[in-house]
Formats: C-alpha cells, sequence, structure tokens
C-alpha cells in the first residue's frame, strides 16, 4: 500500500479550480465586484449608466436570482450561500462553471494519475462541485462579516442625520453614499426603491430575510414599529446601534473562547488521517497484512463515519447563538 504522490496532484488540482473561479470571476466583473475599495459598486454602476433606475433593477436582479433558482439541479445545494455572497454570476452560469472545472479535473486526473476511470468520474465531479461550493462560501462569510461590522457604523450615521433634520430616507441614502461596500450597495437598493414609492420598512425586512441577518431585523422591527405607532426614530436607532455592538462584542468573545474548543476538534478529526500518510511514507507496507482481513473495509467505513460525527459534534458544541 504505497500513497506516492497522487494525494499531492489531487490537492494541487482541487486549489486550481478554486484559483481557476476566483480568476474567471475577476476577469468577467473586474474591481466592481470587489469588497475592499472606497467606491461602491451602486456609484460606479450609476457612473458608468447614469440611468438609476436601470442601475437598481440590475443590483435587484442579483440580489434576488439565486433563491428563486433553487430548484435547479444541483444548485439548490448552494443558492443561499451565493444569495448571501450576492454572487454575480447567474445560477446557469455557476452551474456551467461546476461542469467545466469538473471537466478540467477530470483531464488533470487523466494525465496526472493513473486511477480507474470511475473514480476519475467521480472526484472530478466532487471536485467541481465542491471547488465552487467552497469559493462561494468564502465569499459569504466574508461578506457576511463585513455586514457585521458595517451596520453599527451605518445606524449611528443614520442617528446623527435624522438628529440634524434629515428624514429617515435621506438618512438611508446619506448611507449608501458614504459607507463603503457591501452595505452602501444594499441600503442605495433601499433608497433607490424609497424613491420610487416602496415602503422602507418593508425594504428593510426583505433585506434582513435575504442575508438571514439577526441585527437587520431588529432594524427593520424598529423602524416598522416607528412608522405604525410613531416616537423618536433616532433615539430608536441609538439604542439599536448599542445593542448591536454589545451582541457583536459577545459574539467575538464567545467566538475567542470556543476557538481551543474548535480547533481541537479539527485537529482530533484530521490526526488520523494525518497519521496514516505519515506512516505510508514512513513504511509504505505496514498496513499491507491488516488490508488482507476481511473486516479492514468495514472498519475503514466505521472509522470514517466516526470522524465525521466527530466533527458535526464538536462543531454543535461550539456553535453558540448570540
Amino acid at each position: 500500500m504505497s500513497i506516492g504522490s497522487e494525494p499531492i496532484i489531487y490537492g494541487l488540482i482541487f486549489v486550481g479550480v478554486l484559483v481557476l473561479v476566483e480568476g474567471l470571476y475577476l476577469t468577467v466583473f473586474g474591481r466592481s465586484i470587489s469588497l475592499d475599495k472606497r467606491v461602491n459598486r451602486r456609484l460606479e454602476l450609476l457612473e458608468k449608466h447614469g440611468n438609476r433606475e436601470q442601475v437598481m433593477e440590475t443590483l435587484r436582479k442579483e440580489m434576488e436570482q439565486h433563491l428563486k433558482a433553487r430548484r435547479v439541479p444541483l444548485y439548490a445545494i448552494l443558492s443561499v450561500k451565493a444569495q448571501k455572497a450576492a454572487i454575480a454570476f447567474t445560477p446557469k452560469q455557476i452551474v456551467m462553471i461546476m461542469a467545466a472545472t469538473g471537466v478540467l479535473a477530470f483531464l488533470g486526473l487523466t494525465i496526472g494519475t493513473a486511477t480507474p476511470l470511475p473514480v476519475r468520474i467521480l472526484v472530478s465531479a466532487a471536485m467541481g462541485v465542491g471547488g465552487v461550493y467552497m469559493w462561494i462560501s468564502l465569499k459569504a462569510s466574508k461578506r457576511m462579516g463585513m455586514l457585521e461590522e458595517q451596520l453599527p457604523d451605518a445606524i449611528e450615521l443614520m442617528v446623527r442625520s435624522l438628529r440634524v433634520g434629515h428624514p429617515f430616507s435621506s438618512a438611508i441614502g446619506i448611507v449608501a453614499n458614504e459607507v463603503s461596500d457591501p452595505l452602501a450597495t444594499e441600503f442605495g437598493v433601499i433608497a433607490d426603491e424609497a424613491t420610487y414609492g416602496r415602503d422602507i420598512g418593508e425594504a428593510l425586512k426583505d433585506m434582513a430575510e435575504r442575508l438571514d441577518m439577526q441585527d437587520l431585523r431588529f432594524l427593520a422591527v424598529a423602524v416598522t414599529i416607528q412608522q405604525q405607532a410613531g416616537g423618536n426614530l433616532a433615539e430608536i436607532l441609538s439604542g439599536l446601534a448599542k445593542v448591536i455592538r454589545a451582541r457583536f462584542r459577545l459574539f467575538r468573545r464567545v467566538k475567542a473562547i470556543t476557538a481551543e474548543a474548535q480547533w481541537s476538534g479539527k485537529f482530533l478529526s484530521g490526526f488520523p488521517l494525518f497519521a496514516i500518510f505519515g506512516i505510508q511514507m514512513i513504511k509504505p507496507d505496514y498496513y499491507d497484512e491488516a488490508m488482507d482481513h476481511p473486516w479492514f473495509i468495514p472498519a475503514v467505513l466505521i472509522v470514517g463515519v466516526f470522524l465525521v460525527l466527530n466533527v458535526i459534534v464538536m462543531r454543535a458544541l461550539v456553535n453558540i447563538k448570540v
């Protein structure tokens, strides 16, 4: 039983799939979809096209297209994450990319390895789907993290705008123009929708549900209650900003406390695999006699199930809701 260079080739091909998808995304959309620039995407589109209604429809289509395509085969597993990541690719384009990367992975496995054809087909399909899924997951995690960090500052900016006499719709517009992406484009769409007559509370509620973000739900509820019952919206939002900051600090503290348990779970799950790899590199024939035993394959499957259960249980133990 010799490991050889095939696992390294598998890893390199999978990394190549991730790099290829990211490179294709940047080639098609360039800096317009980057989250680390000062000018937000909505303002760039307005400067480029000049038609406010056209830009609003373009952004709304991008924001809603993934959830509408949940019935597309193979796409339902990543539609929610693609929605949170605001991927500009259409669902059909993402499915095509998964197929194309799977074909390229198959060619790489054919050239670089001597594995049987069924194994190559299964592994290349897993790389195509898994690579795109991991890429979208990373995009979603980064974008949602930035939204959570930006929201308290945006609410405080709205509070200052309300206190100097601006209406709430103008306060939303100020946030859309002054802060950076991703929150700026989200609030910019709400400001444009309010200009064309949509209720701001309803628009905020839809955004909160689309992003599945609890703090945005608090904001939507606060605005809706103030619209119906009246009151000092500036004071309400000021208190909400303090609550969101306190929740954010508590969440970071919980994350720091549970970091050791999280990494322990990952280490305990990954250590057997690294141990097997190390043993095979040092003594390739170590498991030759054990492989001939009739219980070897069932034991390997049982160990694999326990490793997966270990990851799931450890993740559930440290997944503390704030």
